[in-house]
């Protein structure tokens, strides 16, 4: 019977398959999302493939705030810029969608390192002001220059496709957001397992520490920034092109908050966190839009009373999570493992 867990090399301890039965688990789980779009429905695929370019965006947010300690709410702009970046470049430049991708997350990593650029001297809530002033500032871009984004009223941006066929439909352009994810989830695992990894995780700990055992907090800091954006454009230019149009109002200030609050909840500095957090933020609204069609259909009249209480209910339910769970989803799980793991002996 298995009752610890020990390992003698930090190799050992870092291995993503630990054992045998995580991976047969995990195999059965990727079996899964490979029959998923054969047995389900047109909504159910729609919520799939947002949950999966929420996964990728909270998995670069994690990166920067979770591992490295750097504070950001201008996320969403980030987003924003991959988004259009990859609409212009389809649209006007004639680039296929697959290299559009690329070249957003590129082109959104090279503004995250100018907004990243005061993070050497300030952090915090001082941070989180910058970057506060970096999602206003992309959001008057996005509306004000017309010539590039029109504006108000958008960009149309046509169907992905290889060959002959196009990813029109939302059971095909799972392939698309299931690729990309696992690719996403893939590298961040491995990074934060390797040397600049445990750079970010020192610097989260104690940056002046950090620094003293020589690490370059300036180059580290600006890395942080352009992988957490580079994650962000890739899944804004993924979204936008599932919804075949881009506008200002996809990227406001409070879907950075949205973003912020999966990784907290899911758990900070957690690849898996990410994961759990872009699922619950994802569900939990789509969970009481069907309540709430419920009450409508059986109880007519009380839904003036429940809908406007939905976002109250949203945010009681993070609230009371937090309080009951503050390292998030993540630490629940390990939780529920240890348990299972060590029984009937957990003591």
């Amino acid at each position: 019977m298995r009752c610890g867990d020990f390992k003698e090399t930090y190799i050992k301890d870092e291995e993503i398959f630990q054992s045998l039965f995580v991976k047969f688990w995990l195999g059965l789980f990727f079996i899964f999302l490979l029959v998923f779009p054969f047995i389900a429905n047109a909504y159910m695929l729609y919520v799939a493939n947002m949950i999966g370019f929420a996964i990728i965006a909270a998995v670069g947010l994690n990166l920067l705030t979770g591992f490295t300690g750097q504070i950001s709410l201008g996320h969403a702009a980030f987003v924003g810029v991959g988004a259009y970046t990859s609409a212009i470049l389809v649209t006007r430049l004639g680039f296929s969608f697959w290299l559009s991708i690329p070249c957003a997350g590129l082109v959104a990593a090279l503004a995250g390192m100018i907004i990243g650029i005061p993070s050497l001297r300030v952090k915090g809530l001082y941070l989180c002001i910058a970057t506060l002033a970096a999602q206003f500032i992309f959001e008057f871009i996005f509306i004000h220059w017309e010539s590039m984004t029109n504006g108000i009223t958008g960009i149309n941006i046509p169907c992905p496709g290889i060959g002959g066929f196009e990813f029109v439909t939302e059971k095909s352009f799972y392939w698309i957001t299931l690729f990309f994810v696992v690719l996403g989830v893939g590298y961040a695992r491995n990074l934060i397992r390797s040397r600049m990894g445990r750079a970010f995780v020192a610097i989260r700990d104690r940056d002046l520490s950090a620094e003293i055992i020589g690490i370059n907090l300036f180059r580290y800091k600006l890395s942080a920034f352009a992988i957490s954006s580079f994650y962000a454009g890739v899944a804004g230019a993924l979204w936008v092109t599932f919804l075949k149009v881009v506008t200002p109002d996809h990227f406001p200030f409070i879907l950075s908050i949205h973003y912020l609050a999966m990784i907290i909840v899911g758990g900070l500095g957690s690849i898996l966190g990410s994961i759990f957090g872009a699922i619950f933020m994802t569900l939990v609204p789509e969970i009481l839009n069907y309540l709430s069609e419920i009450v409508k259909m059986s109880a007519p009249g009380y839904e003036e009373i429940f809908v406007p209480m939905k976002e109250v209910i949203f945010g009681v339910l993070i609230v009371l999570f937090l309080v009951f769970e503050p390292r998030g989803l993540a630490e629940l799980w390990n939780r529920i493992k240890n348990f299972f793991r060590l029984w009937p002996f957990s003591y």
